[in-house]
């Protein structure tokens, strides 16, 4: 008898119908993740992100209830890496670092020479119904995976890569944000979250566009 796929088959599945809008086939592997595991946060949270993308914000409030009564928390997104032996960790919107001002300088510079050749945030990563376009711009920038980016390209000198390691998946918007930037600053930026292994260098990802 074949062996069921387990619940991290099942999430890559849905990782991928959040990138490609599949809400259909979202909806059946989100449903045999919970039932194999019906405390996995994560499926909830990539299924809210998919009703998002697609505005269906009372599917997303429908998920945020069923968390809420299960006492399911949304795991804090956070990006660490090291830089001359000491881990300096970042949460979203953190502010609670040495150089965070700095980091924050960094990174509204980064933003506006991205925004020149062509990018423009993903407003669809966020989970929140907003409709004021500059609100939406800045909490995309309070990632932690951008501070992080930002932080490592003043402390470590090419042609050392910038290595991060993030606790979740990387959404989207950061995926661009990081081609983009190691194509601009011309670094190689490696991201490791919790799915897969991102090599970005000169504009494009290892994966292929598939997380």
């Amino acid at each position: 008898m074949p062996t069921p796929p387990p619940p991290s088959i099942w999430g890559a599945l849905l990782g991928a119908c959040v990138v490609h809008r599949d809400i259909n086939l979202g909806e059946i592997a989100c449903r045999n993740i919970l039932n194999l595991d019906p405390t996995h946060d994560g499926a909830y949270v990539l299924m809210s992100n998919l009703y998002a993308k697609a505005g269906k914000w009372e599917e997303v409030g429908r998920l945020r209830k069923v968390m809420k009564d299960e006492r399911l928390k949304k795991e804090t997104g956070r990006s660490s890496m090291e830089v001359k032996g000491v881990v300096h960790e970042f949460l979203v919107g953190d502010a609670s670092h040495s150089f965070s001002g700095r980091i924050y300088e960094k990174l509204e510079e980064m933003t506006a020479r991205l925004r020149a050749v062509g990018y423009a945030p993903n407003r669809t990563q966020l989970l929140q119904n907003v409709e004021d376009e500059a609100t939406k711009d800045h909490a995309l920038n309070l990632h932690s995976e951008k501070l992080a980016i930002a932080f490592g390209l003043f402390t470590i000198k090419p042609p050392v890569p910038i290595r991060i390691n993030k606790n979740l998946r990387i959404c989207e918007d950061c995926h661009s944000f990081a081609k983009l930037t190691s194509e601009v600053y011309e670094r190689e930026i490696l991201i490791r979250d919790r799915y897969r292994f991102h090599h970005f260098k000169e504009g494009s990802c290892s994966c292929g566009e598939f997380w």
